[in-house]
């Protein structure tokens, strides 16, 4: 389990996440269309987790901004946006904003991929959503960068997922 702070007061995760050059657990999130996507469906490229507790947060708003902005020209790259936000929020939110280069992902039917990844908080305020981490994969299906925030109100490193890839 990790511990991170929000507004400096401790919070607990589920476990750790994935170790630097191991395989990437395998997952099934709900596309803003309703649709499963699993890992399978990225085989071949590489991606970038930009993983937060909600959409509509400040934090979280400008990580997906951002990962948007930074990873648009990266060749076979996809920037995976995951929370357990609704998809309709999701969805509403990356229309608003014009959001195109960034696929935002639900894990509110099962939590399971927060469980799986180490990042599920535990307690706290926001027990049960999921901890501000990125994690890169590469096109093989291994971890090759992975960065649980510190503090839940922090950006993540973007130049050092980005220079992972």
């Amino acid at each position: 389990m990790a511990t991170i702070t929000l507004g400096g007061n401790p919070i607990h995760t589920s476990g750790e996440l994935p170790k630097n050059n191991t395989k990437a657990p395998n997952f099934e999130l709900v596309a803003t269309d309703l649709s499963t996507v699993s890992m399978a469906d990225f085989a071949g490229s590489k991606l970038i987790l930009n993983i937060f507790p909600s959409i509509d947060t400040n934090t979280c708003a400008t990580s997906t901004r951002k990962f948007n902005e930074k990873a648009s020209g990266l060749a076979n790259t996809k920037v995976l946006c995951i929370a357990r936000d609704l998809p309709f929020a999701m969805k509403r939110f990356c229309g608003a904003e014009g959001l195109d280069d960034v696929m935002p992902l639900s894990d509110f039917k099962t939590g399971q991929f927060g469980k799986d990844y180490g990042l599920e908080m535990i307690d706290g305020k926001l027990s049960g959503l999921h901890s501000r981490a990125v994690v890169v994969i590469d096109e093989a299906g291994n971890v090759v960068y992975t960065e649980q925030v510190a503090e839940i109100a922090d950006e993540p490193n973007y130049e050092a997922a980005l220079a992972a890839l």
